[in-house]
């Protein structure tokens, strides 16, 4: 565990690979500074999980950032778009929103320059995915060269900014086994990009079925509460 006692800002979506990322950050021991981001999500659910998962980590402060990012629309997520329910398919899906994660990306480091910190996480992956382009990553590197662009602490005070993504090079049946490793309760995070009426994971999106096929390959079982069965 490392003596570095400077905090760590994570993004925090509520989603079990930012649960995961974050739990990383504070294996290290770092103090967790928690950020969520309320971008009139379909699944504004995932907020709720995300509190839940910011307090269960210790964070010693955990931001809800409005965004709303349905003023610009564009995505099944963000928009009068239907949610796709049969399998994860070729090219960049309609559940992409637009930039999101080099929007997010930039309020985290915004945050992480005023509070000091030079680490930042974000739970996102490039080989169980749905074809996203800013998971990927070139897209990560990318960011960290701008991140010491972009600041006066990269500038002036010679202080670089690090993008971790500890979950990049993971299946999510390695990350279901991380999050077991880690002691952590799966069950608090939250998947699914079109929660069923009585307030379930449908089970028939992408996500559902990416979360599904992990706890099922990596022999866990699933806490999930599905609508249908994912298959």
């Amino acid at each position: 565990m490392t003596l570095d006692k400077t905090p760590a800002v994570a993004l925090v979506s509520g989603g079990l690979d930012s649960m995961v990322s974050a739990a990383l950050a504070r294996e290290e021991g770092r103090p967790l500074l928690a950020l969520s981001i309320d971008y009139h999500q379909r699944h504004q659910v995932e907020l709720a999980a995300a509190r839940r998962i910011a307090h269960l980590l210790g964070a010693v402060r955990h931001v809800v950032l409005p965004m709303d990012l349905s003023a610009f629309g564009g995505s099944a997520l963000t928009d009068d778009i239907a949610v796709p329910k049969d399998g994860v398919g070729p090219g960049i899906p309609v559940t992409y929103v637009p930039a999101r994660n080099t929007v997010f990306l930039s309020l985290a480091l915004a945050w992480a320059e005023a509070a000091g910190a030079r680490d930042l996480y974000i739970g996102v992956n490039a080989l169980d995915y749905s074809g996203y382009p800013d998971c990927r990553p070139e897209f990560i590197a990318g960011f960290e060269a701008l991140a010491a662009l972009a600041t006066k602490a990269g500038v002036e005070d010679g202080q670089p900014f690090r993008i971790h993504a500890p979950l990049q090079t993971m299946t999510k049946a390695d990350i279901v086994r991380e999050g077991t490793r880690l002691g952590l309760d799966l069950g608090l995070s939250w998947s699914c990009y079109d929660p069923s009426p009585a307030g379930t994971h449908c089970g028939l999106c992408d996500s559902c079925r990416l979360r599904a096929k992990g706890f099922d390959e990596a022999g866990i079982a699933d806490p999930t509460v599905y609508a249908t069965k994912p298959e």
